[in-house]
């Protein structure tokens, strides 16, 4: 399969397992709604794919999470592949992902970094104002 069609195929199993969150059909009670599907990364022979799901939640309801997803895998493949109608469908599997809550808390650092070098550079020019007045 091209890799033009696994990336959209990625795309719209992605689209529709958050579908199946937000509409609370994953009756498991570890699922919570917010969670969030990040990407899916399907195999060139269309045997596995791989779901990263990532949320602002603490690191263990998180995992909790994806093991109540790793649950109703099952569930999520037979309805999933009765939608998008594939001669076979891939046999998921969930994977926690931090990228997303990572790379939040970086810009975090770098917006203080960056107050502080603003507060520094203001620090010092009224400094050099009150020795040229002297």
């Amino acid at each position: 399969m091209g890799e033009y069609r696994l990336v959209r195929l990625g795309e719209q199993i992605r689209d529709e397992i958050s579908q199946m969150i937000l509409k609370r059909q994953i009756k498991d009670p570890r699922v919570s709604t917010f969670l969030s599907i990040n990407r899916v990364e399907v195999a060139g022979d269309l045997g596995y794919a791989k779901v990263y799901v990532s949320s602002f939640m603490a690191d263990k309801a998180t995992e909790k999470g994806v093991r109540g997803l790793e649950s109703a895998a099952g569930f999520i493949q037979t309805t999933l592949s009765k939608q998008l109608r594939l001669r076979q469908f891939p046999k998921l599997t969930f994977v926690v992902d931090n990228s997303i809550k990572e790379g939040f808390e970086m810009v975090q650092k770098l917006n203080k970094l960056e107050a502080e070098e603003k507060a520094i550079s203001e620090q010092r020019s009224e400094n050099n104002s009150v020795t040229e007045q002297e």
